[in-house]
């Protein structure tokens, strides 16, 4: 939960952030994000983990603790993917919705919080979920930094007392209900939301 819950929030607010760039008018901003996104999409979340804990203190000169390397990692991960949700839920309004409000004097500010978001979100919502439900999974990884969370105590008592199969069990078993709530919640959130439209 310490990695999960605050690499997703801050991984969707830096990813709000990218996508607006990605948006943005300006060419040097979309480079710039897009290069970010490609870059942290199209390698795998393992090696970026590892390189943030062994090759990242080289470049800045500061050991992070394996923590803070899993944290960072997982979070400019989620960042990227969270930025082509938005992108792709603000690229689905129709072009005349922004000309209406820009006719009705609205600034870019106003149009994204009072009219595309309300309507992207339910739009957004099942992609969300499926987000926050690969971050928890992929949590399990920081193990191999020995960041000593679900996956990397469920090793601890395999190796100690050597029933790996009951032991993962019931770790699969944890996931299972630490994640499954947050699902159930999406899916009536999402019906609710089907009926208000």
């Amino acid at each position: 939960m310490e990695l999960w819950i605050p690499s997703i929030l801050i991984g969707l607010a830096a990813g709000f952030l990218l996508a607006l760039a990605r948006l943005a008018k300006n060419p040097i901003l979309r480079i710039v994000s897009l290069t970010y996104i490609e870059l942290f999409r199209d390698t795998p979340v393992l090696i970026q983990l590892i390189w943030f804990f062994y090759a990242f203190p080289i470049i800045i000169g500061l050991q992070l603790s394996p923590f803070a390397a899993a944290l960072l990692g997982l979070t400019l991960n989620t960042s990227a993917y969270s930025a082509e949700i938005f992108r792709g839920g603000i690229q689905s309004i129709a072009p005349g919705q922004w000309e209406g409000a820009r006719a009705l004097g609205m600034r870019h500010s106003r149009i994204l919080r009072r009219i595309i978001l309300p309507q992207v979100f339910k739009r957004m919502l099942p992609a969300f979920t499926n987000r926050a439900i690969e971050v928890a999974k992929m949590s399990s990884l920081a193990s191999v930094l020995s960041v000593h969370e679900l996956m990397y105590q469920g090793r601890l008592l395999s190796s100690t007392y050597y029933r790996p199969l009951e032991i993962l069990t019931t770790v699969a078993v944890i996931y299972f209900v630490l994640i499954y709530p947050g699902t159930w919640f999406s899916a009536r959130l999402e019906r609710r939301l089907a009926a208000k439209a």
